[in-house]
């Protein structure tokens, strides 16, 4: 291999170099060995395979195979098809790779990490001579070398990529693994390959520790990043930010833990907080401040808020990069190196501040401009607020709580799930509700009584459609005039259904029969009309691989938008073909999905954040489009936008914040101006308006004595919400919501005091 010593060093040396080597013709296969049927799938008929540089971070490459296009099908994938066209993975040892041959043409084998343990890939590298093979695979050990040992392979031998050798399992080598340093080989002990990108873009040698801080954190724990920052609490009494001191921000890796990462805050004394990376978090980053905030919840329920505040711009957004990193591996238990490019992009955007395109630059209300220490300078309000009308029902069982809201279409009910009952509540002529009627122990028509998992009125609304969970190939629908369910639609025998929506937004005010239903991995028509089973086959797209879609929303024309528990989301311009556009994860499952009527605007909902997307596209050359009619340009995609509680209200809420499914208010030829959701007490809700212009932590509040399970605009009406509580149903006037102060919030918050997560466990 030392004949390509100098060849490398040319390359290799070069920061401009993005990529090594590249092999440009080949095919590339799937192969399962244990599988009968495909053991030897192609993926891709004409590929090029290319080691490349991962940015910004030393000493690691990626293995990237490239589907190849003939003049001409790139522009029809793009119309017809979702796009699937580089397979990307981080070159480490745990990739088993090994060269050999394929009918006369050399191959190079790795492990597919994502699949199953004994999947792997297999690059024919067609008319591919020898050096150029052997090349290529001098490259991939020299970038397993990098990874495992965080230093350069310009001094090494031969002998010492040796140990990166694929051999089978039961002649793998034990011998210790020899490493260059300085000009000298010495034995040092194996050492796992780093887990993520993130652990090997800063190099921290380790020092031995002339007395622990505390007994919590070894000086040893390498920091990904650190960087000086102030450190301030949220004082709930004074409704304000207290200084901490001076310290500095750190995010560590624990080893031994997979993906694991914590936020430390330290000074002269010690270690003031650490808290772990994830969601829970509820981080929000302002590039305007140079600012973190976050929460955390303590054992007795009490919440707290804390703030960096950055020095500098160039610290602050190494810090927000390497967080966001951090946050993704966590969430994905996967490296950052394997997400691609475009991926990487979109959830770095999310945490961007930039201001939404298209939007009319209206003057600001005299509330636009708050304090970003303190939020609720301008946030009193001392009107009275109206008695709300509300209604327990009698004839519901105490032994249930509500547990779904269905708001009517063209009647003036509503319809609330307890148990195996449904509460029918009437809205009055003063915009409240009242209670009319219990429809009481649902059941199949074979008689066998069940509590409905989801429910979805139909037939200007006269049926109920119902979701029984313990039959899930099956809908039932019912005549809500008597009462009862009256027949049984088997949709298929092996596809159960998972989720339900109209067939348009507005179906349910019209006749329309048919509606759309999905599985994990598939979306299809359900038609109750047709005999025997009621998908419909000519509209149903099946995916293979596990989706796990959890939700799906339907624009006025029929266009749409499905998501999942991974956190992606898929537009769909019609049922049967692939998808226009497919949004990357986050990472944070989606509980919840709704679109404007339009189409222009999809809210998802995650656990502690809504996921606003503007699905306009503005670049390339179908400027101007839907991305459910057209697919966004691999470059510009667009920017998610996160609506989240700012952390000083969730301090005041005591608890974590855990939405249920966000909404637009909605009325045939009304704009939607309002988004619409919950949190345990409290209702929440957004004027879209403010939020197309930016405002994003803009936002009205409400607190009730329960839970509340479930709310929505009444239909056409873009100010009374109907709210179904745990053992309530309510109307309120959206005017009645108040902006978020410790008042409106019921809690005078916690005062300034050190995190209690730095006495426990590590």
């Amino acid at each position: 291999m030392n004949i390509f010593r100098s060849l490398i060093g040319r390359v290799w040396q070069d920061p401009n170099a993005t990529e090594v080597v590249k092999i440009s013709t080949g095919q590339l296969y799937l192969v399962r060995p244990g599988n009968i049927r495909s053991s030897r799938e192609c993926i891709y008929n004409d590929a090029m395979a290319t080691i490349r540089r991962v940015p910004g971070v030393d000493h690691n490459f990626q293995l990237v195979i490239t589907r190849v296009y003939e003049e001409g099908d790139q522009e029809l994938l793009e119309d017809e098809e979702e796009t699937d066209e580089e397979r990307v993975c981080l070159i480490s040892e745990e990739l088993e790779f090994r060269t050999g041959k394929t009918d006369g043409e050399p191959h190079f084998v790795w492990r597919d990490l994502d699949g199953d343990v004994d999947e792997f890939y297999e690059y024919v590298a067609t008319g591919t001579n020898e050096p150029t093979r052997a090349f290529f695979e001098t490259c991939m050990y020299r970038a397993m070398y990098e990874r495992k040992y965080r230093q350069s392979a310009d001094h090494t031998q031969d002998s010492d990529f040796e140990e990166f050798f694929y051999k089978p399992p039961t002649q793998k080598a034990k011998s210790t693994p020899r490493r260059k340093v300085s000009g000298k080989s010495e034995a040092t002990p194996a050492r796992s390959p780093p887990r993520s990108e993130a652990s090997a873009s800063k190099q921290v040698t380790p020092k031995k520790p002339a007395a622990p801080r505390t007994v919590l954190f070894q000086s040893s724990y390498p920091a990904i990043v650190e960087q000086p920052a102030e450190l301030y609490l949220w004082d709930g009494p004074n409704e304000d930010f207290i200084p901490q001191g001076n310290v500095i921000a750190r995010i560590v890796q624990r080893p031994g833990n997979g993906f694991e990462y914590w936020m430390l805050s330290s000074n002269e004394q010690g270690d003031l907080l650490a808290h772990r990376i994830s969601s829970e978090m509820n981080q929000r980053w302002s590039h305007k401040m140079l600012s973190l905030t976050w929460n955390y919840i303590q054992a007795d329920g009490s919440g707290q808020s804390w703030l960096f505040r950055f020095l500098e711009e160039d610290t602050f957004g190494a810090f927000l990069q390497m967080f966001t990193q951090c946050l993704w591996e966590s969430l994905h238990q996967s490296p950052w190196g394997k997400a691609k490019a475009d991926e990487q992009n979109y959830a770095i955007s999310a945490n961007e501040d930039v201001e939404m395109l298209d939007v009319e630059n209206e003057d600001d209300d005299e509330d636009e401009v708050l304090s970003e220490l303190d939020p609720d300078a301008e946030a009193s309000d001392d009107e009275e607020e109206e008695e709300e009308d509300g209604d327990v029902p009698e004839g519901l069982p105490t032994g249930e709580r509500n547990s779904q809201l269905t708001v009517g279409y063209k009647g003036d009910r509503s319809y609330v799930v307890r148990g195996s009952n449904i509460g029918v509540f009437s809205h009055t002529v003063d915009n409240g509700v009242k209670y009319h009627a219990t429809i009481s122990k649902l059941a199949t028509p074979k008689g066998k009584e069940f509590k409905p998992k989801q429910v979805m009125l139909h037939d200007q609304d006269t049926k109920m459609i119902i979701m029984n969970p313990t039959d899930p190939n099956s809908l039932f629908s019912m005549d809500i005039e008597r009462g009862k369910i009256v027949e049984e639609w088997k949709v298929h025998d092996d596809i159960t259904v998972d989720h339900i929506t109209p067939e348009n937004k507005f179906a349910p005010t019209t006749r329309e029969q048919t509606l759309v239903g999905i599985s994990h991995n598939s979306l299809f028509r359900i038609d109750p009309r047709v005999s025997g089973t009621k998908l419909v086959e000519s509209q149903f797209k099946q995916y293979i691989s596990k989706n796990k879609f959890s939700g799906v929303t339907t624009t006025a024309q029929g266009k749409l938008a499905v998501a999942s528990e991974k956190g992606d989301i898929r537009l769909f311009d019609s049922i049967g073909k692939n998808a226009k556009t497919a949004l990357p994860p986050l990472g944070d499952p989606i509980i919840g999905i709704d679109v404007t009527a339009d189409g222009r605007w999809v809210v998802a909902t995650t656990k502690t954040y809504l996921l606003l997307i503007d699905t306009k596209i503005g670049d390339g050359r179908y400027a101007g489009s839907l991305g459910f009619d057209r697919s966004f340009p691999a470059n510009a995609k667009p920017i998610p936008r996160r609506l989240q509680l700012r952390s000083e209200h969730v301090a005041y809420m005591g608890h974590n914040v855990s939405f249920t499914p966000a909404r637009f208010n909605q009325g045939k030829d009304q704009e939607e101006n309002a988004i619409i959701t919950s949190t345990g007490q409290f209702v929440v809700a957004w004027d879209f308006a403010k939020v197309k212009k930016g405002r994003l932590d803009v936002y009205e509040i409400k607190k009730y004595e329960d839970y509340v399970v479930q709310d929505n605009f009444k239909f056409g009406d873009d100010k009374e919400i109907i709210v179904a509580l745990q053992n309530n149903v309510l109307a309120i006037n959206k005017k009645n919501l108040k902006k978020p102060t410790r008042h409106s919030l019921g809690g005078a918050g916690p005062g300034p005091s050190r995190s209690s997560i730095v006495n426990a466990p590590y």
